[in-house]
């Protein structure tokens, strides 16, 4: 059954809005947050004097016109607080310290052992890379406010379980209490794809466009879904599961245990199995680590070596085919790719992918349809996880509400002329 959306939740949203076109405007007077918002000037004021009581937002400058008021430019004060954005994998923990205006402070990284998947191994492996992020940023532990820890898998950020991480074998984790114990912090956790496609909502192609998809690569594989400025999640957290649709009827057994999904071709094992079949003496068969294979095929390309680029051509050709469905399906605009293995491979695969995807996308979705490597900066979960994070200490002050939809039927919004929402 779905709630009821009641008058406080849509003003709890425009709290985050209001917050939210700060990160994309900058220093920002009323009344410019008022037209990039579509809120009434008397609902922004109202919100940014809550803002101001809790030292969310400061008064960068003010400004004082000839004849007129002086204004005020707002801006999010960075020094509120620190938070903490973790990017788990099966491969490594990825633990980042931003400020309040989400800008990075300090990097901690730690590797994991793919074979390895005790609860307690990977929460030791979870604080370790969280305690060496706080040490580089030289954050105080008391300033941190929030620590927000992406899983792999199907994650239930309500109750803070991991529902089930089929690399690990986890079913039912309750790992937000594990690491709230370990931690003594307030821990939330979601799923990447969540993470990635708040990160590009935020900092990436979603500045400029509503809709989009973000296709994560590496060891499993995913997409992170915004349909007209919301994010996706699905009836139980589990949109975006495109890793586990189909690419070849009866082929490569997936770990999920269904035969040829999209990961057992695109992820990184996927990738070892094509080059298997061009050559399997290949010396990038031999690295140990999965990190290690893939930076192995990045170098190998760079020097022309003719298997590596058969591999990156069967990749490419794969990847166009499970994107055209997607395409097909969600008929976007725009698909970005992400991930570790996007990051090393990008360069041989996106110009391929777009030279073929006009071949499995239908007509009416191909015009202006735009696949590129994403550019958010650093480590996309990260941040993503971070951003999810100082919405839940918004929550916790009374400043914003769990929805992450644009506003609708909002009494106080004004009307469209003075301006369109933005997503959040």
């Amino acid at each position: 059954m779905v709630a009821r959306r009641t008058a406080r939740d849509l003003r709890n949203e425009n709290r985050f809005e209001v917050l939210h076109a700060l990160f994309e405007l900058g220093p920002s007077t009323r009344q410019e947050l008022a037209r990039h918002t579509g809120l009434s000037s008397a609902t922004v004021a109202t919100l940014v004097t809550e803002f101001l009581s809790e030292g969310v937002l400061h008064i960068a400058t003010v400004e004082r016109n000839t004849g007129g008021r002086p204004q005020e430019r707002l801006t999010i004060d960075p020094d509120r607080g620190r938070i903490v954005g973790v990017d788990v994998a099966e491969t490594y923990v990825d633990a980042t310290v931003y400020d309040l205006a989400l800008g990075a402070l300090g990097h901690g990284e730690v590797a994991l052992d793919e074979h390895e998947n005790g609860q307690a191994y990977v929460v030791d492996g979870i604080v370790r890379a969280i305690e060496s992020a706080v040490e580089a940023s030289g954050t105080e532990h008391e300033r941190i406010i929030g620590v927000g820890v992406s899983m792999p898998g199907h994650v239930h950020p309500d109750a803070g379980v991991s529902v089930f991480a089929p690399n690990w074998d986890w079913h039912d984790v309750h790992i937000e209490e594990m690491l709230e114990k370990s931690l003594q912090i307030s821990v939330y956790v979601d799923n990447p794809l969540k993470a990635v496609i708040l990160s590009e909502m935020w900092f990436g192609v979603g500045r400029v466009v509503d809709s989009m998809a973000v296709v994560n690569l590496g060891t499993g594989v995913g997409a992170g879904i915004a349909i007209d400025g919301s994010l996706i999640r699905g009836a139980t957290n589990n949109a975006g599961e495109w890793g586990h649709t189909l690419l070849k009827l009866d082929g490569r057994q997936c770990r999920c245990g269904r035969r040829g999904c999209v990961e057992a071709y695109l992820g990184v094992h996927g990738l070892e199995m094509t080059l298997a079949e061009i050559h399997p003496e290949h010396p990038a068969l031999r690295q140990p680590r999965q990190r290690d294979f893939v930076e192995a095929v990045a170098d190998g390309l760079t020097a022309g070596d003719p298997a590596l680029m058969d591999l990156a051509r069967r990749t490419s050709h794969y990847l166009a085919a499970a994107l055209g469905d997607l395409v097909n399906l969600l008929n976007v605009p725009t698909v970005t790719l992400t991930g570790w293995t996007s990051n090393a491979l990008s360069e041989w695969l996106v110009p391929a992918v777009r030279d073929e995807l006009p071949d499995h996308v239908m007509p009416g979705s191909l015009p202006d349809l735009a696949v590129e490597a994403s550019q958010v900066p650093g480590n996309a979960v990260a941040l993503g996880m971070a951003a999810f994070t100082l919405e839940q200490f918004l929550i916790r002050l009374g400043l914003a509400s769990p929805a992450r939809t644009r506003p609708q039927a909002d009494p106080d919004r004004a009307s469209i002329s003075q301006g369109t929402g933005t997503s959040s």
